[in-house]
């Protein structure tokens, strides 16, 4: 599933042909996706100017001038894949339709932005602007890593006491929102700390360490366009390249990367999830 980089990878793909644009039409081709779509979406999203597009955890949202908001999750392979762009900055024609083109937005600029969902695990709904906050989706998640409210205190603080592996601890949304299994292994690579370590046993010097290490690695694959894995393609259809720095992630059985170092990553499995590391170098 794209995890925080991937899903501001593809908003900032399409901030430039969305943001300030009217949907002069909207086809949505099926009743629902992993959930049902609201009722008349397409007639709603028809006519409406998109004021701004913003990310909250894994979710884009796309404010519009009706005084709702467009929450898109990608889901396992959800796309949202742009063509005719007037602005130059993609080249692709429009494409013919596809089988799985679940929802089509026409731009007034031209531009057309398709949600593509071959597994439709992806959802769409509509949110009163003002109220977003509230939706059951959001009204739980933690601060956003690369902003103020995530800071060393702060996880300080949610970590006190807690008996769960960091690995987990980091992977709850209510702690910090948008962290996935990926970030979460290479960032704990990178400041030295087992995954399998108790988040409440962990000094507040190494606990403080975390948050500009987790802020870097978020930082570096974004600057990398997010990580291909499996479905995952930016809004041109690019594909993401921060999978070729991986320090950890999926590289089991393989030499640690850490200068001098002789171990090599191992992989052990939390709550079902896989945990990529170095037994010599994260204690």
């Amino acid at each position: 599933m794209p995890e925080l980089p991937e899903v501001e990878t593809v908003r900032r793909g399409l901030a430039p042909v969305m943001e300030g644009a009217m949907i002069a039409q909207a086809d949505v081709n099926r009743p629902d996706l992993r959930w049902p779509f609201p009722p008349e979406m397409a007639a709603r999203l028809t006519g409406r100017q998109v004021l701004g597009l913003r990310r909250r955890s894994k979710y884009i949202l796309a404010d519009l001038d009706s005084g709702e908001t467009l929450l898109i999750h990608l889901g396992m392979s959800g796309r949202m894949l742009i063509s005719g762009d007037p602005l130059g900055q993609f080249v692709h024609d429009h494409p013919a339709a596809e089988k799985h083109d679940h929802v089509v937005l026409h731009m007034d600029n031209g531009a057309r932005v398709t949600f593509n969902d071959p597994r439709r695990f992806g959802a769409m709904d509509l949110l009163d602007t003002a109220t977003a906050d509230q939706h059951k989706l959001l009204a739980a998640l933690g601060p956003e890593p690369l902003g103020n409210a995530f800071n060393e205190d702060v996880l300080v603080r949610a970590f006190k006491g807690k008996m769960a592996p960091v690995k987990s601890a980091l992977l709850d949304q209510r702690i910090v929102a948008g962290l996935g299994n990926i970030y979460v292994c290479e960032a704990l690579f990178r400041a030295g700390v087992s995954p399998s370590r108790k988040a409440g046993n962990i000094a507040q010097a190494r606990v403080r360490a975390l948050v500009p290490i987790i802020r870097e690695v978020l930082n570096d694959a974004i600057a990398a366009g997010g990580s291909s894995l499996r479905d995952f393609r930016q809004a041109d259809g690019e594909l993401g390249y921060f999978q070729h720095s991986f320090d950890v992630y999926g590289r089991e059985g393989q030499p640690c990367r850490t200068p001098k170092c002789e171990g090599t990553v191992q992989r052990i499995v939390q709550s079902g999830r896989s945990s990529f590391y170095c037994a010599l170098c994260q204690t």
